[in-house]
């Protein structure tokens, strides 16, 4: 006989089509379980697949760093100027070959997204001539716009630090921490498009 528990232990379930419905509640949880869907806002976990096969969904994040960066005109910046948008920090140098070669997916991202809320920013850690020609690099790749911290401190202001280049963070638009994805991806493809679509604001 069918059952169900109760705080006294288990008692006899007499209605057979509430067993039914239970029973058929209970298969499609599992069901959803296995397809990896999920319901919550901002959960990227089903979308990690084909060029974001890399992405890791960010369980416990932290506040965003406070670290001041400056674009090419030297005037500073931290990541909560972009607050309200779907920001894809992307933490590189002009000396990382891999990071060099997913700028332009990157920069076709932007302009994708060009008049909604998203804003994506390269920062670099080059130093001297690495920087001199990282903005350089970025000029050629519009619409991007060049940013700056040589000095470390904004990789290691990440909980957890940024260990490797290129490393991509993803916020939604309350500044909360989404999702990283740790070396070169193609970012102007579909797969890309809908992690961000997931975070924008529905309307």
């Amino acid at each position: 006989m069918n059952e169900i528990l109760t705080r006294g232990g288990a008692a006899p379930l007499r209605n057979h089509k509430l067993g039914r419905r239970l029973g058929q509640a209970a298969l499609a949880a599992v069901l959803y379980a296995l397809c990896g869907c999920s319901n919550s806002p901002g959960d990227l976990s089903s979308l990690a697949r084909g060029q974001m096969a890399k992405l890791q969904p960010t369980k416990d994040p932290a506040p965003e760093p406070t670290t001041v960066f400056k674009d090419a005109q030297g005037r500073p910046h931290t990541l909560a100027d972009f607050k309200g948008k779907v920001l894809i920090v992307n933490v590189w140098a002009n000396w990382c070959a891999p990071c060099k070669q997913e700028i332009p997916s990157l920069a076709k991202l932007e302009t994708e997204f060009a008049g909604k809320p998203v804003a994506v920013v390269p920062v670099s850690v080059g130093k001297g001539d690495d920087e001199t020609q990282g903005q350089v690099f970025i000029a050629h790749n519009p619409p991007l716009t060049f940013y700056t911290e040589p000095t470390y401190a904004m990789a290691f202001a990440f909980k957890p630090v940024v260990e490797g280049m290129p490393t991509t963070v993803i916020y939604d638009t309350n500044g909360v921490e989404k999702a990283r994805l740790v070396g070169g991806a193609d970012w102007s493809g579909p797969d890309a498009r809908r992690v961000i679509d997931a975070l924008l604001p529905k309307t």
